[in-house]
């Protein structure tokens, strides 16, 4: 399989040592919006060629497999083409600019035989997979209550070498809720089934990103969203999401049920090293599980959880799923069925925080 990296940034930081890590799998190509920078990626990173047009990459047919990592609003039209031309792809989270995005893309993979994930590969993370494992077998016993939270601070001390601050920009499809809120939702229906039913309010709280040199800007995009959700099972569940909280707390799922409770934490964006796992059952007191070391090394791929890119780990593995299913061996996940559900959640928080009441998810059409 040869895949072809859009963005020079976190695509080569993050993604290129994952996808070396896959057997089977050559990156081929790097995609950045000027020769220039292109060049000069291919050749810093040892790669045979470079595209500075995106739509040229999606209908090589050179490529395997497009790896779509810039802005949602930029991206769109790179997964249709990449749809169109029968191309795997493995895109940036979140999936779309907004719903009509969503809905757009839905309707081209439901035309397309191509393989097409997500890169939300939190399920994959060691201390993860040993929850899931966990509740599975009945640790907590039936799911009662809980609370999820991923609050980061990206704005609050901004830094002009941030490669993110166009985050600030109110047309490229972000918010702290759609970008992180995302990650959050996939790992939660990934334990707990799907979202019913919601009530949420997502808001603007760091009206202004002061730079050091006394510059300003005034952010476009919300930062601060607190929603209840209330998933098919019958289980509710509070969700925070800000990247504007000084001193952040990080990643938080803490559920607990009629036997005990179990307790996923991060000190920032949950990865394989740093994300714990805390749990207790009736009788008895919160201490730290061990995690397996079926779940921190898989001889699928030529990295484990010690890796020094950290995300590179389970990525890997999110991509080897993605390679296995190309392949006719399993389903790769999560994939863009379910990604298309993320969004409708999206679509319901963005609505019930306009409208002040309840949303049913399965409403959003």
């Amino acid at each position: 399989m040869r895949v072809g990296i859009v963005s020079a940034g976190w695509g080569a930081f993050a993604h290129l040592p994952a996808w070396r890590a896959v057997p089977g799998v050559e990156v081929t190509a790097i995609c950045t919006s000027r020769e220039d920078t292109a060049k000069a990626a291919q050749q810093r990173l040892g790669l045979p060629r470079a595209f500075c047009d995106a739509q040229a990459m999606c209908q090589d047919p050179d490529i395997d497999i497009v790896d779509l990592g810039t802005r949602p609003s930029v991206r769109l039209p790179m997964v249709l083409a990449a749809l169109r031309h029968g191309k795997h792809i493995y895109n940036a989270s979140p999936h779309a600019p907004d719903w009509a995005g969503a809905k757009a893309i839905e309707a081209a993979r439901s035309a397309s035989s191509s393989i097409a994930v997500v890169d939300a590969f939190s399920q994959y993370i060691p201390a993860h997979r040993q929850m899931h494992t966990m509740l599975r077998n009945g640790y907590v016993g039936e799911p009662l209550g809980g609370s999820c939270r991923l609050n980061i601070s990206l704005f609050n001390q901004p830094d002009k070498r941030f490669p993110y601050n166009w985050f600030a920009d109110g047309s490229a499809g972000v918010s702290a809720m759609r970008n992180n809120g995302s990650h959050a939702l996939y790992m939660l229906t990934h334990l707990f089934g799907p979202v019913t039913e919601l009530v949420a309010d997502d808001r603007q709280v760091l009206r202004e990103w002061v730079f050091p040199d006394g510059d300003v800007v005034v952010p476009a995009n919300t930062d601060y969203a607190n929603a209840i959700l209330k998933f098919a099972s019958g289980l509710t569940m509070a969700l925070q999401i800000s990247w504007s909280l000084p001193l952040h707390d990080g990643w938080l799922i803490d559920i607990y049920g009629t036997k005990g409770r179990l307790r996923a934490q991060s000190p920032t964006f949950p990865t394989a090293r740093d994300c714990r796992l805390f749990g207790g059952q009736l009788g008895g007191a919160m201490e730290e599980i061990a995690v397996p070391d079926a779940f921190k090394n898989d001889p699928a791929v030529s990295l484990d959880w010690s890796a020094d890119i950290q995300p590179a780990f389970p990525m890997a593995l999110s991509m080897n799923a993605m390679v296995r299913a190309i392949n006719g061996e399993g389903r790769s996940s999560p994939d863009f069925a379910q990604a298309f559900e993320i969004e409708r959640v999206l679509e319901a928080v963005r609505l019930s925080s306009q409208r002040r009441h309840w949303v049913s998810v399965d409403g959003i059409h």
